[in-house]
């Protein structure tokens, strides 16, 4: 439960974020061409909001629920600023809006006068239109304000991911030095790939770990990977059908893993493995008359001489080799602790100055997008369908544990999710504002009202039936599968 509560936690405080500044980018654009926003809200406030600021009347409003009707009321209104009246020629001010925050926490949004959208029809506006409302804009403007939430999102993912380089870098093993090589899933193994192939190059180009876009790259079809088998170079050719196979994979699948030799960090005292004469630096290389070159072969080994007295093959650090007895408990455990890859395989680290991290965060970003707009094919197949996802899809990305490291991470990678989807050209998204005005702009005509009211009712239908169909595969994977 306390893992389920900080994935939310982190599910929540990224959405926040994301909503925040894509609301904004709408909020201050319109602002710019002096368009009144009526309000701003972070999450939705169907029959009532939590907070609510009203900074004309220099009021905010605190809500709860009366026990006794159970209606919301204000439990406080607080003054924090003097009463303001509008402006004498008409303009709007950012007084003009009000700021709240609802108790849904499905988004959030920012209500611009003279705007056709899925809360206002063309009854709402049968009144001339103002200086200060949206409609009276140029064309080109309006386009501004509408593109703005996903100029804002993908800028947000870059600024993170420059954080990301100027604060982490870039620190990790290269394939080539993985000298274990991959373990491999069955598709891959199906696709050409083998247990303990080490990874080279894709496409004649050396592989590079720090390319964020490398592992999709290397699933395309007619991908070219270079792996070293047995000392010797051989070539994959990727197959169409390994991208199909394991696009509906659930979210414990994992495509490769890197192959870890069993190097001994630590022993626990007084346990079997310190009693048979193990010692810190040893390498076991079988487990009676099973080898155990890396954990893949070496976790089962022990299972299957749980609770016996067994010979193993150790490599010390002098690189002698020498048998030691050790006992194997009933759980499977000797009592060591391993190296981790880190400390076994030659890193590649790479730090960036704050000037050296502007591009790096942009290389990442645009790969990102690339890499997920590429990937957005596998929707219109049967495997990619099956494993569309909703809220719990998203909290299963963050770790079970709070990591700022992955938080930022996971954070820049659904800004750059939320700036594409919204470009789309569906109604009711940013991206179905977007088309039409450049229809106008290009015809100079412009969509009647009671279209644009027509075909916001149908995208927001259709966003309404995909938020169900992913949320519902998320049921039947947590509940049935």
């Amino acid at each position: 439960m306390e893992e389920i509560l900080i994935k939310a936690a982190q599910l929540v405080v990224a959405l926040v974020l994301l909503v925040t500044i894509h609301e904004f980018g709408h909020y201050i654009s319109a602002r710019i061409f002096g368009v009144k926003v009526n309000r701003f809200y972070l999450f939705f406030n169907p029959w009532f909001s939590l907070l609510r600021y009203n900074p004309m009347k220099g009021q905010l409003e605190v809500v709860a629920w009366n026990k006794e009707d159970g209606t919301p009321r204000a439990l406080a209104t607080l003054r924090v600023g003097k009463e303001h009246k509008p402006r004498t020629d008409g303009k709007s001010t950012w007084r003009d809006t009000i700021y709240g925050l609802g108790w849904l926490p499905l988004g959030g949004y920012c209500d611009i006068a003279g705007m056709v959208d899925e809360t206002k029809g063309t009854d709402d506006l049968e009144s001339t239109p103002q200086p200060w409302e949206l409609r009276s804009k140029p064309a080109w403007q309006r386009l501004c304000v509408m593109a703005a939430g996903v100029v804002l999102n993908f800028v947000l993912a870059i600024v993170i991911y420059i954080g990301i380089a100027f604060h982490w870098g870039d620190d990790a093993v290269p394939f080539q030095a993985m000298k274990e090589g991959m373990d491999f899933s069955e598709e891959f193994k199906q696709a050409g790939f083998r247990d303990g192939d080490i990874l080279m190059s894709l496409n004649g180009k050396p592989l590079d770990i720090n390319d964020y876009s490398i592992q999709w790259d290397m699933i395309q079809p007619g991908s070219r990977v270079g792996v070293l088998r047995d000392g010797k170079d051989t070539v994959v050719t990727v197959s169409e059908s390994l991208i199909r196979q394991i696009a509906g994979k659930d979210k414990d699948y994992i495509p490769m893993s890197m192959r870890v030799p069993v190097v001994v960090a630590k022993t626990m005292r007084g346990e079997p493995a310190e009693e048979g004469g193990i010692a810190q630096g040893d390498r076991i290389l079988t487990v009676g008359n099973d080898t155990t070159p890396t954990i893949t072969e070496f976790m089962p080994a022990l299972a299957r001489h749980k609770g016996e007295m067994t010979t193993m093959r150790v490599l010390g650090k002098d690189g002698s080799e020498r048998l030691a007895t050790v006992g194997i408990n009933e759980a499977g455990k000797i009592g060591i602790q391993m190296l981790s890859p880190f400390d076994i395989f030659e890193r590649s680290t790479v730090s960036y100055s704050f000037l050296q991290s502007i591009p790096r965060g942009w290389e990442i970003g645009t790969d990102r997008l690339t890499s997920y707009v590429s990937s957005l094919k596998l929707v219109f197949t049967k495997e990619g369908a099956k494993s569309l996802g909703g809220f719990g899809t998203l909290g299963d990305l963050f770790p079970n544990q709070w990591n700022w490291y992955s938080f930022w991470q996971i954070t820049a990678f659904l800004s750059v999710i939320l700036a594409f989807m919204n470009v789309l050209p569906i109604p009711a998204l940013d991206g179905g504002y977007i088309l039409f005005l450049l229809v106008e702009i290009v015809t100079r005509r412009k969509p009647s009202d009671r279209f644009l009211e027509i075909a916001n009712t149908c995208g927001l239908f259709l966003l309404l039936l995909l938020l169900v169909y992913a949320n519902g595969n998320d049921i039947y994977r947590f509940f049935i599968k």
